[in-house]
């Protein structure tokens, strides 16, 4: 089968969705790649490189497109005006991309109509069975790498302590909000460059992988915080008095730091604003804020979209596509990311497609399939009937707060709403009715009673076997 690693046309894209590594790793499946001229050029991948790990190399999108099965790609396909690379892919093509689908409803309309089945890669579960295709945590980790150097580049200091002849250099401050997988690279980061840093996050599971880091965490640690994280792990609602302390608690602190990180996301909503006007006004001349929450609306309320603006003295950094800023690296990782999912819709033996619907996996990052958008997180999707079990699932799932970007979810906090499907090892019909949720506590077999002393105390009655969580083993 043939597989099209088309180059990418969006704006401010440097990264692709193959190497050569990964496109040894194809053809040894026995799949026909083409590599469209100059795609890897930007990430310091040559045709020559592409060439030797044996793929083909198509001369335009259109070659390239021709009669292939499956597309990678890193970011969603164009759909409309003069890119449009819709109008080359065939009906039933399979396409695998990152495809902000919560921000994508009208193009994931043209990706149904046009019969595609999509898969978004940004909505890869994450479980531990899932982590090697991470995109999420993959390219996070090299952002919060690159939003400590972008912000030393503007700032006009030296990081570490430096005792002179001539005096002492004291060392930058560094403040990075949201303790995620970028905000911990983050702070692995700025602390190597020799920064005091300090950091914070709304889950009180975080304090402890902040402080292993060598940081300072920062929060108000009354009872209500230590209450704020649920059984599964996810963050709950705080009261308004608590979000006031913890307000005054963060103002204070940013207006004696000179570098803040911002690193909060919220799937499907904009970004949370952290850093108001009158937090930045605070902050000493010459101070710099990143804010890798930018494309989403930003963490602090003065940054703009791909620039590097001034206001009232300090340097507010808002680069767009911060991994793609470290193209051969992110590309390197996001291929490896890519083809481990797609080994799991592909049959060694057939040398085809075989996706198998009932994958918790697939299940969870197709978007579109056979003409209609089946993803039951999105609100555009169509509507199915569900038992009534599954209607309550769904209420409690919806009930949870959502969990802060970058937090690792184990196989048995994950809850998910079924997609529609029917046995099935092809990728011609997808599954009408849902599966029925697995059950995810094994029955415990009852002690057998054994002989007791006779004594005056009474005995207790043995407890019941609890349900252990997996250890995910983390992303830093």
């Amino acid at each position: 089968m043939k597989i099209a690693i088309p180059k990418e046309r969006r704006p401010n894209e440097t990264r692709v969705a193959a190497s050569p590594e990964t496109v040894k790793k194809l053809v040894a499946l026995g799949c026909d790649v083409f590599v469209e001229k100059g795609a890897g050029v930007a990430a310091s991948f040559t045709d020559t490189a592409f060439r030797d790990a044996g793929a083909t190399i198509g001369k335009d999108a259109a070659t390239t497109y021709k009669d292939a099965k499956a597309v990678l790609k890193v970011q969603k396909p164009i759909a409309g005006g003069k890119d449009d690379e819709l109008k080359a892919l065939s009906k039933g093509t399979v396409v695998v991309a990152i495809a902000d689908p919560y921000r994508s409803e009208k193009e994931l309309d043209a990706y149904a109509k046009a019969g595609l089945t999509a898969f978004a890669m940004d909505f890869v579960p994450r479980i531990t069975r899932a982590q090697s295709m991470d995109v999420l945590s993959s390219q996070s980790n090299l952002a919060g790498y690159k939003s400590v150097l972008d912000g030393a580049a503007v700032f006009n200091r030296a990081f570490p302590m430096m005792m002179t002849a001539a005096g002492t250099v004291a060392p930058a401050k560094v403040f990075v909000m949201g303790a995620g997988v970028a905000g911990l690279q983050a702070i692995a980061t700025a602390r190597r460059l020799g920064a005091v840093v300090s950091a914070t996050d709304v889950r009180p599971a975080s304090k402890e992988q902040v402080e292993s880091l060598g940081a300072k965490f920062v929060a108000v640690e009354d009872d209500e915080f230590k209450q704020a994280e649920t059984a599964g792990g996810y963050a709950k609602e705080m009261s308004d008095a608590y979000k006031a302390k913890q307000a005054a608690l963060i103002a204070e602190t940013i207006a004696k730091v000179d570098m803040v990180i911002t690193t909060a996301l919220i799937p499907g909503r904009p970004a949370p604003v952290l850093v108001t006007a009158e937090m930045v006004k605070s902050m000493k001349p010459g101070s710099v804020i990143v804010d890798l929450a930018v494309e989403n609306g930003g963490n602090c309320e003065l940054s703009v979209a791909g620039k590097v603006v001034e206001k009232d003295g300090v340097s507010i950094v808002g680069y767009n596509n911060v991994p793609g800023r470290l193209a051969t690296d992110a590309s390197s990782l996001y291929a490896k990311n890519v083809f481990n999912f797609f080994e799991l819709m592909f049959d060694k033996e057939t040398k085809d497609l075989k996706i198998d619907w009932n994958d918790e996996i697939v299940k969870g990052t197709c978007v579109t399939h056979e003409g209609s958008i089946v993803h039951p997180a999105l609100a555009h999707a169509e509507k199915k009937p569900v038992s009534k079990s599954e209607s309550k699932v769904s209420a409690e799932s919806e009930a949870v707060p959502a969990k802060p970007p970058g937090a690792q979810t184990t196989e048995a906090q994950t809850v998910t709403a079924k997609t529609p499907a029917k046995k099935t090892a092809t990728t011609k019909r997808a599954p009408a009715k849902r599966a029925p949720a697995k059950k995810t506590l094994a029955k415990t077999a009852a002690p057998k009673k054994t002989p007791m002393k006779k004594t005056t105390t009474k005995p207790t009655a043995s407890k019941p076997g609890t349900k252990t969580e997996p250890k995910d083993g983390g992303n830093v």
